[in-house]
């Protein structure tokens, strides 16, 4: 049995002028009781962000004077962290249902240092959100189409441990973010979670996925559509490369 202490979650959301998706977001987990900690980062100038009462005592701003990255954004609020998991999400994130429970329990069970959901997207499609590792020949496979990297799974199915899950919705035991100095603040945006996904395998620690939970996501491919945004994930895609060819850790996908 998981003492009650043990299932608070300290949850950290970036605000990129996004205060109506961040609303809907605390409406959310305000029906979720083991938060109780969000650290609420606003990256840009802008209004007051509408927050449940219910929520008030729970919630902390941060304002930056200057936008920060990805990492640096969560790895400040990381450093407010009073719980034992702390839950990285992205604004744009709603929920089904309240999640944390069953993946405190997978958590539990697996000893995995990572949880995270399946997502979907507002169709109810699942998404790529859980992948192999990217590699040279991965990505000349999705060139010409023949694999996307993504692994597949059913809905409800058993947990199991992927390579990577995506940095829109992770679960983490405080101590092992702690252990892994966070995210790589050398990535600005893109590649931070495959990189600290590998990390985490190769410092021992698994990554778990537990299908029966599900949130729901409206994914904006921003380096689709901006120049910007694609410089970023190219540079990012480098450095991950940099990193990492040759030194990918073998996962068992096994969860137990």
């Amino acid at each position: 049995m998981i003492e009650t202490d043990d299932r608070l979650v300290t949850v950290s959301v970036v605000s990129h002028g996004q205060g109506d998706l961040v609303a809907k977001l605390l409406e959310d987990l305000a029906h979720c009781p083991c938060v109780s900690e969000i650290i609420l980062t606003q990256n840009v100038p802008e209004g007051e962000i509408v927050c449940p009462t219910s929520l008030l005592s729970r919630i902390r701003f941060i304002r930056n004077d200057r936008p920060l990255g990805f990492a640096a954004n969560h790895n400040q609020a990381f450093r407010l962290c009073g719980n034992p998991t702390f839950a990285v999400l992205n604004p744009d994130i709603r929920f089904e249902g309240d999640p944390f429970p069953q993946l405190m329990d997978a958590i539990a069970v697996s000893g995995a240092a990572i949880a995270a959901p399946a997502v979907r997207n507002p169709h109810g499609v699942l998404e790529d959100s859980v992948r192999r590792f990217p590699s040279f020949s991965g990505l000349a496979t999705k060139a010409v189409r023949l694999s996307s990297g993504k692994i597949h799974f059913d809905a409800g199915s058993e947990p199991f441990c992927p390579d990577w899950v995506a940095g829109m919705f992770m679960l983490f035991r405080r101590d092992a973010y702690a252990d892994l100095a966070g995210f790589d603040e050398g990535f600005f945006l893109y590649y931070e979670d495959v990189d600290i996904c590998v990390r985490a395998w190769r410092a021992g620690m698994k990554i778990v996925v537990c299908p029966s939970v599900s949130v729901v996501h409206d994914a904006r491919r921003d380096s689709h559509r901006s120049m910007r945004h694609m410089r970023w994930h190219l540079m990012s895609m480098a450095r991950y490369f940099a990193k990492h060819f040759g030194r990918l850790p073998r996962v068992n996908r096994f969860a137990r």
